[in-house]
């Protein structure tokens, strides 16, 4: 079983524990970050905080443009 640092805080932790978050725009590769398991879920955390639709602060969209493919 192999061991390498977590990208987030340094870490190491072996294979069968780490995960991998990886980041795709227009199916190319823009970011891959390998993560111990604290890490990972600290992320689905802010991924989840940032993207949770409907806070004061944010604004409305109302436009019928957006394309999503």
């Amino acid at each position: 079983m192999t061991e390498d640092a977590c990208d987030d805080c340094g870490d190491a932790v072996s294979d069968a524990l780490a995960r991998t978050v990886r980041l795709a725009v227009d199916r190319t590769q823009i970011d891959s970050q390998r993560l111990c398991p604290d890490c990972f879920a600290g992320w689905i955390d802010r991924y989840q905080a940032e993207m949770q639709p409907g806070g004061m602060d944010e604004p409305t969209i109302d436009d019928d443009d957006i394309i999503v493919d």
